[in-house]
């Protein structure tokens, strides 16, 4: 009898980050959800919606001639960048390509297959199994086959600490966790599982927005890179209405000679629509809630939702964060007209510590600001 993928199983949101009793913690990866099935010789690669991915990433399919046959797995496939962090829209970009392309950004942008559940082992249906049980047959697969890359085990645990650990790796772009209950089976299409998304507090300047000025339907964020060049940062959820109505006074005029004059803005990352906005003097600053995912250009991936209106921060002092270099001795490089002021001796590298930053530009000379940055490893 011919086996055929089931539905992922799904999971909902829940606000806190605790491991309970009876569940089993895995770090939530930024990728693209991903089932893989060997069965006689032939490769299947599917996403969450059942479309085929394998032409797009043969190493992968080449990868699967590691597993036994009649096997398949559920998991998340992901690409790394060269800084080692995960880079979605490079995994984004390699999902068009075919053929010679798709060879081509193996060979540049290489995916990993991050498996965290096994749905059939050697012709076994394993889906009714509990999750423990599951996740053992799981782990010893990767041990008896001393698997290699392009395979990945997505860590788990049943402790609390070890998940707390979980939730400091956003410096890579893990986003969050999930929680499995140990006793349950996979069940197919269901949100049985639950995850927790990390989620920041942060500050941007409006640059424009959609809907009638009345009532803004979003706002289009900025922040300032090195340059003092005011770039595109994300778009906010659909404001509350309370928000709209207070916003409504608080808008700067329009401006002819904006920044982002001739730009055009999407509505999503897997959207062609483009919105109609209106440019603002990017003066506004307000805070959102955001959660860790970015592209490489510091962008966030996903709405930014709105908590307050920050009239009180000037808008030149909102800028991206530091991309810092290792210099040794306890010294730190970053752009040229940035200074950054080491505040601790005793912090090493890899640390999450606090720098006093002085922008060096005709804007803001010498206006100092301090700042959450980790040291890099190298």
């Amino acid at each position: 009898m011919t086996w055929t993928f089931p539905m992922p199983m799904l999971s909902s949101p829940t606000p806190e980050p605790e491991l309970r009793p009876g569940f089993a913690g895995e770090p939530k990866w930024d990728g693209f959800r991903a089932l893989l099935s060997v069965d006689g010789g032939r490769v299947a690669l599917r996403s969450r919606r059942g479309t085929e991915m394998g032409p797009a990433f043969p190493e992968v399919v080449a990868g699967a001639g590691q597993l036994p046959d009649a096997t398949a797995l559920d998991g998340e496939l992901i690409v790394w960048d060269a800084a080692g962090r995960l880079a979605f829209e490079r995994l984004q970009n390699r999902l068009s390509r075919r053929g010679a392309k798709a060879t081509a950004g193996a060979q540049q942008w290489p995916a990993h297959f991050v498996a965290f559940d096994v749905l059939r082992l050697s012709g076994t249906d394993t889906a009714s199994w509990p999750y423990r049980r599951r996740r053992g047959a799981l782990e010893a697969l990767f041990t008896d086959r001393a698997l290699t890359a392009p395979w990945a085990l997505c860590p788990s645990t049943t402790d609390p600490d070890t998940l707390r650990d979980y939730l400091t790796w956003t410096a890579v772009g893990l986003e969050g966790v999930v929680f499995k209950r140990l006793d349950a089976p996979y069940r197919p299409s269901v949100r049985g599982w639950q995850k927790y998304k990390i989620r920041e507090t942060s500050e941007a300047i409006v640059g424009a927005f959609t809907g009638p000025r009345a009532a803004p339907r979003t706002l289009l964020l900025g922040r300032y890179d090195t340059e003092d060049r005011l770039q595109y940062a994300g778009r906010t959820t659909t404001l509350p209405r309370s928000a709209a109505t207070a916003l409504a006074d608080l808008l700067p005029a329009d401006q002819a000679d904006h920044p982002w004059t001739g730009w055009s803005f999407s509505a999503g990352w897997d959207s062609h629509e483009t919105l109609a906005v209106t440019l603002v003097k990017p003066e506004l600053v307000v805070e959102v809630g955001v959660d860790v995912a970015r592209d490489a250009s510091g962008r966030w991936r996903h709405p930014a939702r709105w908590h307050r209106p920050r009239p009180d921060i000037a808008s030149k002092l909102v800028f991206y964060p530091l991309s810092v270099s290792y210099g040794g001795d306890g010294r730190f490089q970053t752009s040229s007209n940035l200074l950054m002021i080491w505040r601790s001796s005793r912090a090493v590298r890899g640390d999450t510590a606090c720098v006093t930053v002085s922008r060096r530009t005709r804007a803001s000379r010498g206006l100092p600001q301090q700042y959450q940055c980790t040291l890099p490893h190298s």
